[in-house]
């Protein structure tokens, strides 16, 4: 007999699959946990959790789908959208997925590279001459204070530094160093610029590494936006929504929400929990400007961002539609920063232990050094607002869990991803 918390994660899932009937050509369908390998004592589990999480007013709401063979085995509403209205949760809420939009940017780029249009070792400079002569940034004590001087890059950054973020572009918004207070000071986000001027400001200040030696948390798939731009000759968005968006679905993935009937369902964080770092607080996606941010910028839904999990889980397609060979996400998937590579973790290395990085994604590479159970091959990553998903081929499993808090998201996901690892049964 199903419990009442079961009976209410399935029929908020069949509402979901009505409400989006072109969500996957194959499903999703519902099936009971057992049939799916889980124990229903198990994914109770996230229930519980989640819902103290809202009564101890540590997140607003929260939503989040586990999808297994194909097959949706858990999905759920948490709290309200906003806790400003009041409004509650819903599967049809929009969130700012920040970082969580690189996946999309590289798999676009990538679909370039299938074409012969774009090669991961072309030099950047090629589509962005502004980068043909960067510097690299080095800090030298002089009597006693720390001075900023630069020095020629060793070798181009390439298009494939930019999708694995070894470029030696970095991250103003967190972290300390000369190079990253120029990064601040720089004020990049001043004015309505767009994507090629956005990349113009970026090539005029100093690297952080060496391209091609250091892991470090970067705007280099904002340039790669920018690449896709030139090379396609459309803007992101307009070579994002024709190639990608649209066939997989995703209605309501975009840059901004400029539909007046769906400004309201933007979800958003409790109002004291909305700075990311120095100097960035959470945008207001209803804002329309022209800057179309492939790092960090998009908006999406859970039954859109599922769509685009299941065609990475399935190896590039969904629905009778191939976005991009098997071969291709495989190589997506594989360790790009391993041994050999000449890449070594930088101090903020975000995959975490147990992780290397691929093109786009944070890869699973050994067991049992994370804190967060998996499985070796897994394909992740995460958006500074509080999203996060991963893809698990070897379970042929996918999970995405969406909020909206700065605050709390490295303990959520951690937590919630031992709680489903531990609601296994087979």
């Amino acid at each position: 007999m199903l419990s009442s918390t079961r009976l209410h994660s399935l029929v908020v899932a069949a509402t979901l699959i009505f409400a989006l009937p072109t969500a996957f050509a194959e499903g999703p369908v519902t099936v009971e946990p057992a049939a799916a390998g889980f124990t229903t004592a198990g994914l109770a589990r996230i229930d519980a959790y989640l819902k103290n999480e809202v009564a101890g007013n540590k997140i607003p709401g929260a939503v989040m789908m586990i999808q297994r063979h194909g097959k949706t085995v858990y999905f759920s509403t948490f709290g309200v959208r906003d806790p400003g209205t009041k409004q509650p949760m819903t599967s049809d809420s929009i969130f700012r997925i920040y970082s969580m939009s690189k996946p999309i940017t590289t798999v676009a780029a990538m679909m370039l590279v299938e074409e012969g249009k774009l090669q991961l070792d072309d030099p950047l400079s090629k589509y962005i001459p502004a980068f043909a002569n960067v510097k690299v940034g080095v800090e030298k004590d002089e009597d006693g204070t720390m001075v900023l001087h630069t020095v020629p890059a060793k070798r181009p950054i390439t298009i494939q530094d930019l999708m694995r973020h070894t470029s030696g572009i970095t991250y103003g918004f967190f972290g300390e160093g000369l190079v990253k207070k120029a990064y601040v000071d720089a004020h990049l986000f001043s004015g309505d610029v767009d994507n090629a001027e956005f990349a113009e400001r970026i090539a005029k200040l100093p690297l952080a590494y060496q391209p091609g030696t250091t892991w470090d948390y970067s705007h280099s798939v904002d340039i790669l936006g920018r690449v896709i731009e030139v090379v396609s000759g459309k803007s992101l968005y307009q070579f994002e929504k024709e190639r990608l968006l649209d066939p997989l679905g995703m209605k309501d993935t975009a840059f901004y929400v400029t539909d007046p009937a769906k400004k309201s369902l933007v979800a958003e964080p409790f109002p004291n929990d909305r700075t990311i770092g120095n100097d960035a607080v959470m945008n207001d996606p209803r804002e329309v400007q022209k800057w179309e941010s492939g790092g960090g910028g998009m908006v999406s839904t859970i039954g859109d961002y599922a769509r685009f999990a299941q065609m990475v889980l399935n190896g590039g397609t969904l629905g009778g539609r191939r976005y991009l060979s098997p071969k291709t996400v495989a190589y997506m998937g594989s360790n790009h920063i391993g041994p050999g590579s000449g890449v070594t973790p930088g101090p903020y290395y975000l995959p975490g232990p147990g992780f290397g990085f691929g093109l786009g994604f944070a890869v699973r590479t050994e067991a049992g050094v994370s804190p967060a159970e998996g499985s070796v091959g897994e394909m992740n990553w995460s958006g500074a607002g509080g999203t996060t998903f991963w893809v698990d081929p070897k379970e042929d499993m996918f999970v995405v869990f969406m909020a909206q808090t700065v605050s709390q998201r490295g303990r959520l996901r951690v937590a919630l991803k031992n709680i489903v690892y531990g609601a296994f049964e087979k």
